[in-house]
């Protein structure tokens, strides 16, 4: 991971899964939605049998994590880099184009003003398309590997996966009421961490009756009548995609970059794991809501930053003890003077005392 990318490769992570890790039912049941009035662990047990599901659809992701709108500077375009990047992705709705066929195929398309970016998985290659900066990188997975896509776009599904994955005993979790996405009968569930220390308030899912695809999710902040992060489905329609738009091919004279994984072995990334070699595997401490991504020292190098992007990252952020630090509604960041990167759903004291 290049060290000017750390604000984006930080903050996405932990909005759309630290900060909406949702722990789930410790003992949920394993068996398919049941009856007219099932159960929220029958609810969080059906999730499991969507990953076949084959699919189409329009996706809505909004944020209000009371960041402030953009600036732009005399000429009119947005600050430049991957501050501005992240900043976007937290501050403004985003729509996308989400094709499924099964666990292996996928994608995903993002279009902004004269700009596209594309997520195509299909087996074992995954390919990442950036119109705008006219680069492509093809990742060639192992064979056996369950990875899934990260884009920076977060769908239903995702969050639900936290939810599932992070069983413990912190949460509340409500009788399911029935409730319309896109069209389809959907049970909702709210989780409602029992932790004092979080910033999240509460969690509400919406999964499918039938199928039991997540259809939407929105997280709510403490003190918050308004959700500080919600996606959902506004349209979809079940059935196999057209098989073409799982191929993609670069432009010519697009800039290629190439990562062969084939060989590495597939697992799983685990709390307390340390980062990988590349740099891009945080460390993680704690546990369901309170837990804390770290990114080591000289990740935040801000002389990676061009002066727009610097004179933001200021002007966001405060002084802070061994550091700089934001805390929005929902999401802290802590960034300490030997360039370590923490973030969780936490307020910044948190961070503060991790990182001694």
């Amino acid at each position: 991971m290049k060290k000017s990318a750390w604000l984006p490769a930080v903050i996405a992570p932990v909005v759309v899964a630290g900060a909406i890790a949702a722990p789930a039912l410790a003992n949920a049941a394993s068996t398919p939605l049941a009856g007219a009035n099932p159960t929220a662990a029958d609810v969080i047990a059906s999730v499991a049998k969507s990953s076949d599901a084959q699919y189409s659809g329009k996706l809505s992701q909004t944020s209000d994590l009371g960041l402030p709108e953009l600036p732009t500077g005399s000429s009119g375009s947005s600050l430049e880099g991957n501050a501005s990047d992240a900043l976007s992705m937290l501050t403004a709705s985003h729509t996308a184009r989400v094709y499924v066929d099964g666990p292996t195929k996928q994608r995903v398309q993002v279009t902004q003003q004269l700009a596209e970016q594309d997520l195509v998985r299909n087996g074992s290659d995954v390919w990442t398309w950036d119109s705008k900066q006219n680069e492509a990188t093809h990742v060639t997975l192992p064979k056996s590997t369950a990875t899934s896509m990260q884009d920076g776009t977060t769908t239903p599904a995702d969050i639900a996966k936290q939810a599932i994955d992070a069983i413990t005993p912190s949460t509340t979790v409500s009788k399911p009421t029935s409730t319309t996405v896109a069209g389809q009968r959907a049970w909702q569930i709210v989780l409602t961490p029992k932790s004092s220390d979080t910033l999240v308030g509460r969690v509400e899912l919406a999964v499918d009756q039938q199928t039991g695809l997540p259809l939407s999710a929105a997280v709510q902040a403490k003190g918050q009548s308004d959700a500080a992060f919600q996606v959902g489905y506004t349209s979809l329609s079940y059935g196999a995609p057209a098989a073409r738009l799982f191929d993609f091919t670069p432009p010519s004279d697009a800039k290629v970059t190439t990562k062969d994984l084939s060989g590495a072995a597939a697992h799983g990334a685990h709390h307390g794991s340390r980062p990988g070699t590349d740099g891009s595997a945080p460390t993680v401490t704690g546990s369901g809501w309170d837990t804390i991504a770290e990114l080591p020292a000289g990740t935040a190098d801000r002389s990676g930053l061009g002066t727009d992007s610097t004179a933001l990252l200021d002007q966001l952020t405060r002084a802070v003890d061994g550091g700089r630090a934001i805390q929005t509604s929902l999401v802290s960041v802590y960034l300490t003077d030997d360039g370590r990167v923490l973030a969780g759903a936490v307020p910044v004291s948190s961070l503060v005392a991790a990182a001694k």
